[in-house]
C-alpha cells in the first residue's frame, strides 16, 4: 500500500504526554513516518517509541484521529497546524516520571563509604587534606587560639564609658563613647563571633540605637549606635569633634 502526504510539507503541532506536565511547540515533515515521528518523539517527551501511542486533538480539544500505522506517513492522516499530538507511553504513568518518591535511591552507609578509594574522602586522606592534615588543623587552632587571647585582652584594656575613635575598612573615621564590651548573640556576614565594642557615636553614624533583633546591649539615640569589632577601635583622649560646614564652605 502506498502512502502518500495530502496536506503542507511542513506542520507545527503542540505535543503532551503521559510522562510530563508541559507541553511543548515542534514542527515536523509531513513525510515522516509514523515510526520515524515516534524516534523524534521519544526524544522529547522520555516516551519509549515501542510502547508509544499518539493521539490527534484539534485545537478545541476534540479527538481527531489516531497514529496508529508505523509505516504510514504523518501527512497520510489529518494532522494541520496547530493541533496537538498526545504522546502516551503504555508502560508507565505519569507519577512514575514525575514523583521523585518512587524513583529508587542508591544509599550508602559511611563505614561502606570509608572503605572506598575512590571518594573524594579517600583522595584527601592520601593526599593529608584538609581535616585530614593533623598538622595544619593544629596550627590552624594554634592561630585562632591566639588571636583569640590578643582580643581578649584587647577587650578588656577598655571600658564602659572610655572615649574612642572607630577605623574600620571602608568607612570614614567616627568618634564616640563605648557603652559596650563582650560578645553579642547575633552573627552575620560581618559580624562573626568574639568580642564586639558597642559604640554610640558624636554623629548619627550608625546603625541602630544600641538594640540589635530585640536585644538590648545599651541605650542611645537611633542611627547613633553600632557594633564594631575590638580590633577597629582605639580608646584615648578623642574630643567631641564639630562636623558641621558653614555655608562658606559649601
Amino acid at each position: 500500500m502506498a502512502y502518500q502526504v495530502v496536506t503542507e510539507s511542513l506542520v507545527n503541532v503542540f505535543i503532551s504526554s503521559n510522562c510530563t506536565s508541559f507541553t511543548s511547540e515542534k514542527k515536523f515533515a509531513k513525510d515522516l513516518t509514523i515510526a520515524d515521528l515516534k524516534s523524534k518523539l521519544e526524544l522529547i517527551t522520555g516516551a519509549s517509541s515501542i510502547s508509544m501511542s499518539i493521539t490527534v486533538f484539534d485545537s478545541k480539544d476534540n479527538k481527531v484521529c489516531d497514529l496508529d500505522d508505523n509505516a504510514a506517513l504523518l501527512g497520510s492522516y489529518h494532522v494541520d497546524t496547530g493541533m496537538r499530538l498526545h504522546v502516551v507511553d503504555t508502560s508507565k504513568t505519569r507519577d512514575e516520571f514525575e514523583n521523585l518518591a518512587n524513583v529508587e535511591k542508591f544509599e550508602m552507609s559511611k563505614e561502606e563509604y570509608a572503605k572506598r578509594d575512590d571518594t573524594v574522602q579517600s583522595f584527601l586522606k592520601r593526599n593529608r587534606l584538609g581535616k585530614y592534615n593533623e598538622e595544619e588543623l593544629k596550627k590552624m587552632e594554634d592561630e585562632k587560639s591566639k588571636l583569640e587571647a590578643e582580643e581578649k585582652q584587647m577587650a578588656e584594656a577598655m571600658k564602659v564609658d572610655d572615649r574612642c575613635e572607630v577605623k574600620a575598612p571602608g568607612a570614614m573615621t567616627r568618634r564616640g563613647t563605648v557603652r559596650f564590651v563582650g560578645q553579642v548573640h547575633f552573627k552575620t556576614d560581618a559580624l562573626v563571633p568574639g568580642y564586639w565594642v558597642g559604640v554610640q557615636y558624636d554623629e548619627p553614624l550608625g546603625k541602630n540605637d544600641g538594640s540589635v533583633d530585640g536585644k538590648r546591649y545599651f541605650k542611645c539615640p537611633e542611627k547613633y549606635g553600632g557594633f564594631v569589632k575590638v580590633a577597629y577601635v582605639t580608646v584615648g583622649d578623642f574630643p567631641e569633634e564639630d562636623l558641621d560646614v558653614s555655608e562658606d564652605e559649601m
